[in-house]
């Protein structure tokens, strides 16, 4: 049997893209947007805990670079269900081949792209339209003890956000550069 989610892998140990396989007819199409079989078939963590929703009012709105450290380490699959966001990760991983190396893409609402973000990558991400939404899954449930970050423009990683940041926390702008977080 054909499999209903095509999964890419990214450059990134670990990380894919996943695009849905739609199955159109003249009332617009069916997807599968999960499946924990499918997931499992690419050796992925498939248990989700918790789903999250982030609205967000205005272009250029920059949320990230956030991680939870183990025993809470979680795996994320994102996806933007309305408007466009750059999604941004880094593997944190020291042991990693692709150790401090980060990747981006768009995920929007018109390609139903997702990212699947393995434990131990940070992620981000910037808004690319205003009135934008994005809902993700999670694997462990948040811990507040357990929530690290890195600056959104730490120089060690040279993240090439395509627009100026013009909305972002405190938290998020105050974040250590990698090589003073430990």
């Amino acid at each position: 049997m054909e499999s209903p989610l095509i999964f890419t892998q990214i450059e990134l140990a670990g990380a894919y893209i996943v695009d849905l396989k739609q199955l159109a007819d003249d009332r617009g199409f069916f997807a599968r947007g999960y499946c924990s079989k499918e997931f499992e078939s690419h050796g992925l963590a498939p248990n989700i805990v918790q789903s999250n929703i982030s609205f967000n009012f205005k272009k250029a709105t920059l949320r990230g670079m956030h991680y939870q450290v183990s025993p809470f380490a979680e795996t994320k699959l994102m996806r933007c269900t309305r408007g466009a966001i750059y999604d941004v990760i880094i593997d944190l991983r020291p042991r990693s081949k692709t150790f401090r190396q980060w990747f981006g893409v768009e995920l929007t609402e018109e390609n139903y792209r997702m990212l699947y973000v393995p434990e131990g990558f940070a992620h981000g991400f910037e808004t690319l339209t205003d009135r934008c939404e994005v809902v993700y899954h999670v694997s462990e449930f948040y811990t507040p003890n357990a929530e690290q970050g890195i600056r959104y423009n730490d120089p060690t990683f040279e993240i090439r956000w395509p627009l100026d940041v013009q909305v972002i926390s405190a938290k998020d702008r105050s974040w250590p550069d990698f090589s003073l977080s430990g």
